[in-house]
């Protein structure tokens, strides 16, 4: 598994699980899914797209099995998950549409009120220019303007 291989699939997820299971709740998540979706136990009468969606399932679960049941390899997966994490520019809080947001004619700016009670402030420059990303003049959230037009 090298960093360019990280897979798009979040493989806990999959799983039903999450990072802080242990070793344990994983491989009861992982019996559970292949005992349900395993090709073997399903009817056959069932449609065969019915079938295939069952066989494409068993094979996700078997391969998230194959990267979390081992711990060499989770160990990896969840390096290379948090990695990506923190190379992303910036967490965004919320998408807020420029219509969503108040207009001050005295400021000339747009601003929309932060869950914390500070606010985000656009300028009109900025919105000319397409800045997406805005930062709460109080805490750390940010949101990301989007364009509805």
């Amino acid at each position: 598994m090298t960093s360019e291989n990280i897979p798009e699939k979040d493989w806990y997820e999959i799983l039903g699980a999450s990072p802080s299971h242990s070793m344990q709740e994983l491989r009861q998540s992982y019996q559970r899914l292949a005992r349900l979706y395993h090709p073997d136990k399903q009817h056959a009468d069932a449609p065969v797209e019915e079938l295939e969606e069952c066989v494409q399932r068993f094979i996700e679960v078997d391969q998230a099995w194959k990267i979390l049941g081992n711990e060499e390899t989770k160990r990896e997966y969840d390096l290379q998950r948090r990695e990506v994490t923190m190379s992303q520019k910036w967490p965004v809080d919320a998408q807020v549409s420029l219509e969503d947001m108040h207009w001050i004619a005295a400021d000339q700016c747009y601003t929309y009120d932060c869950r914390c009670g500070g606010e985000y402030v656009l300028s009109k420059e900025e919105a000319e220019e397409n800045v997406f990303l805005l930062c709460c003049n109080t805490c750390s959230l940010s949101i990301e303007i989007v364009n509805t037009s």
